[in-house]
């Protein structure tokens, strides 16, 4: 996996202070996207031992809510793997953080994947610049929607994430 960027402090990428990962590789190539420049597969910097000891670092404060993956996209197909794997070392060294996933694939595509459970918010579907409204929270477009993951998954149908009223919360309590 490739990488771009490792943000510390994030106030734009989902709910409360975050980390984003910014990956490396996008197939959709929406109209308008606001980093064309991490479409490339082969863009960026090796996501290495040095790259993942910075991220774990930059998760480690108390103030930190969680991680976001954004790109690009982390779901790439050449992404999955190692995006799985470091989503499951997270969930385990960090169980009280939240782990949101921007991607352009719709839940309905992504679902079967064998770490989603491991996600608490994804937010699917492709950047539409028809659809574009500045007003809404955390998406660009408004056909992209803030799926609350643990809700989907039990409840077998989609349920849009609340910040702070009962969804994934901060603390990792529902």
């Amino acid at each position: 996996m490739r990488y771009h960027n490792i943000t510390k402090d994030d106030m734009l990428n989902g709910d409360g202070l975050r980390a984003v990962l910014w990956v490396a590789g996008c197939s959709h190539g929406c109209k308008g996207c606001q980093n064309p420049i991490t479409w490339d597969i082969c863009g960026g910097i090796p996501f290495d031992e040095a790259a993942k000891k910075e991220l774990m670092e930059a998760l480690e404060p108390d103030y930190i809510s969680g991680i976001t993956f954004s790109g690009g996209d982390p779901l790439h197909e050449r992404n999955r793997k190692e995006t799985g794997e470091l989503i499951g070392e997270i969930r385990e060294r960090f169980p009280q953080k939240t782990i949101w996933v921007y991607t352009g694939y719709l839940w309905e595509e992504i679902r079967d994947l064998p770490f989603i459970r491991e996600i608490d918010v994804l937010v699917d579907g492709r950047f539409v610049e028809e659809l574009k409204d500045t007003s809404l929270h955390w998406v660009g477009s408004s056909n992209q929607r803030i799926i609350d993951v643990k809700k989907t998954c039990e409840q077998g149908e989609i349920v849009l994430y609340e910040a702070n009223t009962g969804g994934a919360s901060l603390d990792g309590e529902q």
